[in-house]
């Protein structure tokens, strides 16, 4: 990466951090993200970018086009928060109840607006084009990023490539890794439908909570007795709702959760299980039942040379001893989707320092991060756009 696009996104760190900040205190829940797009836009448009708004819903293009022709890249950040209230006692504290960005997408979004800004004063000595992704609605199937790929997002591009802040990783680092690094991440409703009555007179009923209970059980063993031990596999239940009174038996009975694969093969063979377990049971106890079977995000898939040389790009910008190799995540990105149409890579960045409160994990009340990982977020951008486009001297 030159020394000028170093400068000029020193010279941005602060408003950076004021972008952040600003999406911090106003987030809003996947596929309601009008005012956040809204913002993103006309901040785009001021660094006079073209900018192609609600493709495949609130998601937005912006393209940075070279005086030459040469390669294609994707850069691309998220947008939506999470239904968390927010516990943080901090000047940016989320303004919205019960709404908060407690993943890091107001920090992607900060952080490819700086790589906008820069990149927009450097279009004229670019050698190809640069394709800025601004993705709704991560958050929450069916995802943003399918719809976005289907309204063009990808058209021309040759390489696609995604940043994550993570509190799990020391600030400084960047943790990446060859081939299957997140899982696939789908989600199952069962609803059981038995017959109520007296809890004196069991005999009289069919208990939709016994039906349930053996259910539960029956699914925990769906990985450790028909799952090869060698295949990463998890199958959780997170609800199981029934009930209403202590002397009544519940005619009805709901069972959500989800199940994480990596391989393709597991992930049919899980769904099939989980098919034949309901029925089975249900069948033997005279209940009868519906499945609600919802397959989510694809694993995420990184490609081998665009992985050695984000590798190589964060040893030689951010310090010979910056990358680490991630250990593979059952966690769900739908980023995967743009790496089944394009080679590339997702990457994390690492937020976490000796102040507790960068510690706490994703998806809590308390998550937050060191600030100064939007920076090195800004500078692997820049540095894998000098590497896959390049610039003139």
């Amino acid at each position: 990466m030159t020394s000028l696009l170093v400068e000029k996104l020193n010279e941005e760190k602060q408003q950076v951090i004021n972008w952040r900040r600003y999406l911090h205190q106003h987030p809003e829940l996947s596929f309601q993200e009008t005012k956040t797009s809204s913002y993103i836009a006309e901040t785009l448009k001021g660094f006079g970018l073209e900018v192609k708004t609600n493709v495949g819903g609130h998601g937005m293009l912006a393209y940075i086009r070279g005086a030459e022709e040469g390669p294609t890249i994707a850069l691309r950040a998220d947008f939506d928060a999470l239904p968390i209230h927010e516990l943080n006692e901090v000047t940016y504290r989320s303004t919205v109840d019960g709404v908060m960005h407690a993943c890091g997408h107001d920090g992607h979004t900060a952080a490819l607006l700086g790589v906008a800004k820069v990149l927009s004063e450097e279009k004229d000595r670019l050698k190809g084009t640069v394709v800025l992704i601004f993705q709704h609605a991560e958050e929450l199937l069916p995802g943003g990023a399918k719809s976005m790929i289907e309204a063009g997002a990808l058209e021309g591009v040759d390489k696609v490539f995604g940043a994550h802040v993570s509190s799990d990783i020391p600030l400084g680092k960047v943790a990446i890794r060859e081939g299957a690094v997140m899982a696939a991440a789908d989600s199952f409703s069962i609803n059981i439908q038995g017959k109520g009555g007296h809890g004196a007179k069991p005999h009289t009923t069919i208990d939709s909570i016994s039906v349930g209970s053996q259910l539960v059980t029956y699914l925990q063993q769906i990985v450790s007795r028909r799952v090869n031990p060698i295949d990463p596999a998890v199958v959780t239940v997170g609800v199981f709702q029934a009930g209403t009174a202590f002397n009544v038996i519940a005619d009805t009975a709901k069972i959500e959760g989800t199940v994480r694969t990596y391989n393709p093969d597991v992930r049919a063979l899980i769904e099939q299980e989980i098919n034949d377990i309901v029925s089975g049971v249900c069948q033997a106890s005279h209940a009868d039942f519906t499945i609600d079977y919802t397959k989510g995000y694809p694993t995420v898939v990184n490609h081998a040379e665009e992985t050695a040389m984000v590798r190589s790009i964060a040893s030689t910008h951010l310090g010979a001893e910056v990358p680490i190799v991630v250990a593979p995540s059952l966690g769900g990105e739908d980023f995967a989707y743009y790496l089944e149409q394009k080679p590339g890579v997702f990457f994390h960045v690492g937020g976490r320092t000796e102040d507790e409160n960068t510690q706490f994990p994703h998806h809590h009340p308390r998550f937050d991060f060191d600030e100064q990982a939007l920076h090195n977020i800004g500078k692997m951008f820049l540095a894998i756009v000098t590497e896959y486009v390049g610039f003139n001297d």
